[in-house]
């Protein structure tokens, strides 16, 4: 595994408790005015009766989901996200890393009208676990994926490569994080090297911001 890849994976490791807080606790902005509401309007613009929620995390979008009567399956590679997750009434919730996921080590169920990854896909080699990923689901089926605008966050460089978040304006004891920022036209390439076509298209922004607050994509399997 790349250094960077590795990285990213241990500063989850360390930060999971800090990241459970900042959500629970409606410390990030952007999710509580634009991109938590972006994500579930899509997923539910699409009826979907079984969702597998790809980084799930501490469980908030499974949660939102069962209580719209949405059957919502979690898998996420952190154990104390996970637990987190399955102790605040999400079911069920899996432990898997996402190279487990593309060997198919781990059954996580199939035939999934709707696969949703919010703001999960941060590694650089996302084309195998996409390609997994368009496997489990149903003929139907959609793939929704919410992630950071890459012009937003280019700052001026606007191109593939990793980047640093080091979480300067959370409070608690942050571990840097390295993720890999891909260009809008990256993001369509993987889509279509994973056997996806693109359907849709959204910049979920609010009405007082300047800059969109996240990207969001809705791909169908060409097959």
């Amino acid at each position: 595994m790349p250094a960077d890849e590795s990285t990213l994976l241990q500063s989850w490791n360390h930060n999971a408790h800090a990241w459970i807080e900042a959500i629970r606790s409606g410390a990030i902005e952007s999710r509580l005015k634009v991109t938590d509401q972006a994500i579930l309007l899509a997923i539910l613009g699409r009826q979907p009766e079984r969702v597998l929620d790809l980084g799930c995390g501490e469980g908030w979008l499974l949660r939102a989901l069962a209580e719209r009567g949405i059957e919502a399956v979690g898998v996420d590679g952190d154990e104390t996200l996970v637990e987190a997750a399955r102790a605040a009434g999400s079911s069920p919730v899996h432990l898997a890393s996402y190279e487990q996921l593309v060997e198919a080590r781990v059954d996580v169920g199939r035939d999934y009208n709707l696969i949703c990854a919010n703001f999960a896909l941060l590694h650089q080699d996302i084309i195998p676990l996409l390609a997994a990923m368009d496997a489990l689901l149903a003929p139907d089926g959609a793939l929704v994926i919410q992630t950071l605008h890459p012009w937003t966050v280019a700052a001026g460089d606007y191109q593939d490569g990793w980047r640093e978040e080091t979480f300067s304006g959370f409070d608690g004891q942050w571990q840097p994080m390295p993720w890999y920022l891909r260009t809008l036209s990256s993001w369509i390439n993987a889509l279509d090297m994973a056997g996806f076509r693109l359907a849709g298209l959204q910049e979920p922004q609010h009405p007082q911001s300047p800059v969109p607050q996240s990207l969001l994509l809705v791909a169908e399997s060409r097959l």
